[in-house]
């Protein structure tokens, strides 16, 4: 009898394109059956943490913020509020207000950015944004003025909108002038028709559906959309103050990856826009969801790839806040209460435009940084990303050729939006049969 042969590939591509970052994704495979998948980071650890040891509490903002260029305020605020938690600072509602909308806009800027140059090939069938603006040059267009009105309200109060100056522990160094927040107003005004647009755009997409059972994490508040604070709440029923982050999700080490793996009392878990609009849908404004509803757009939703449209739903939401708050006059008064840092331990969560943030200090009386850890959403998504494509590839079918599956991966991955530098970093791809 002959014997039956065996047929072993291996693919690996330098890098994956349209994602922030590099690594590497091995996948062995028999018959049907997937036998390995790793999702690896090969990076070195960038060592955030022990840089920040030592440092004082004026520092540490301006220092997180160079973690990530994509999301530099969401690191800043996460430390600054959990500092402020210890030294018994509580700023007044229009400073709260005034950071709300910086976080506003680096969602706009940052969900922009990856709607329509990172995530808009794939749907529209392109390798890359500038062929597709080729045949669609409207959908760049509009992503460039969502992405300016972002960044606007990111400099209002930031000096700039990549690693922004303005955010201190106590309040900001200073207060917008009148002008700036009249051409700030209009330009939000300008860019709402867009950001609706958007919404009916990606709600006219035809979408795969790879739908299956996962937790999601995000932060809540009553009665409001959370961005900027609130309980952390899975949909399993989790319902957690910030103090009690570290007795259920834990960190670990893979062999494979430099990147740390987070799972939630043992089990994977989903941060980022699809897990908060799973669990926030009901605390938007009613224009919002109604606008959601008009173009057919449901949640909570299982199927990764609906992302797009709870990232374009955010868009939307964000500049709607961002109108209400600057049809107000231009806040005047003291930028910043004074800070009497003390010693103690602190911590904090944010949501960032890929997911929630975790940060936890230790401080000395003079507010010095003793130690530090800080945990992103990307390396959260990790544990989730490679159970998704184990479940979503096996579903996809492994008779497809290996071009096919590198396809389907890369796809699959870029609707996480995965920040990899702001850990570690992504693709190379391996395929073995047997």
């Amino acid at each position: 009898m002959k014997k039956k042969s065996r047929r072993r590939i291996s693919l690996k591509v330098p890098f994956v394109t349209r994602l922030e970052g590099e690594g590497s994704l091995e996948l062995s495979a028999r018959g049907n059956r997937i036998d390995k998948l790793h999702l690896a980071i090969f990076e070195p650890p960038r060592l955030f943490e022990k840089f920040l040891e030592g440092r004082g509490y004026q520092e540490v903002p301006d220092l997180n913020a160079r973690i990530c260029g994509i999301c530099p305020m969401a690191y800043q605020l996460t430390s600054i509020q959990a500092m402020e938690r210890l030294f018994g600072i509580e700023l007044p509602e229009p400073l709260m207000q005034l950071r709300k909308l910086m976080n506003l806009g680096e969602w706009v800027q940052s969900h922009a950015l990856h709607i329509h140059f990172l995530a808009a090939p794939d749907f529209l069938g392109f390798d890359h944004a500038l062929a597709m603006a080729r045949l669609y040059p409207e959908v760049l267009q509009r992503g460039m003025q969502l992405q300016e009105a972002g960044n606007a309200l990111m400099a209002l109060l930031g000096g700039r909108s990549v690693h922004p100056v303005g955010l201190q522990v106590g309040g900001f160094g200073r207060l917008p002038d009148a002008d700036r927040w009249a051409a700030v107003r209009g330009q939000v005004a300008q860019a709402l028709p867009a950001a609706e647009a958007l919404v009916r755009w990606t709600a006219g997409l035809s979408l795969p559906d790879y739908s299956h059972d996962f937790i999601w994490v995000s932060l809540t508040e009553p009665g409001a959309y959370a961005i900027n604070g609130g309980r952390i709440t899975s949909n399993t029923g989790l319902s957690l103050d910030y103090g009690d982050y570290a007795a259920h999700f834990a960190e670990h080490q893979e062999p494979h990856s430099t990147s740390l793996y987070s799972l939630l009392d043992g089990r994977d878990y989903l941060v980022g826009p699809l897990a908060r609009m799973n669990n926030g849908f009901a605390r938007l404004p009613a224009e919002v969801q109604a606008q959601a509803r008009d173009c057919g757009l449901g949640f909570p939703s299982r199927n990764m790839f609906t992302s797009i449209q709870a990232r374009a739903l955010e868009i939307y939401w964000a500049l709607f806040e961002a109108s209400r708050l600057l049809a107000q006059d231009c806040p005047s008064g003291e930028a910043c209460l004074p800070v009497s840092p003390r010693a103690g331990e602190c911590c904090f969560c944010t949501e960032a435009p890929r997911g929630m943030i975790y940060h936890h200090y230790r401080l000395d009386e003079q507010g010095r940084v003793l130690s530090c850890s800080i945990i992103p959403p990307t390396s959260q998504n990790q544990a989730r990303i490679e159970q998704d494509l184990r479940a979503s590839v096996t579903q996809f079918g492994l008779h497809h050729s290996d071009q096919e599956l590198k396809l389907f991966c890369e796809r699959l991955i870029r609707n996480y939006d995965p920040c990899i530098s702001c850990s570690t970093h992504f693709l190379q791809f391996s395929l073995q049969r047997e």
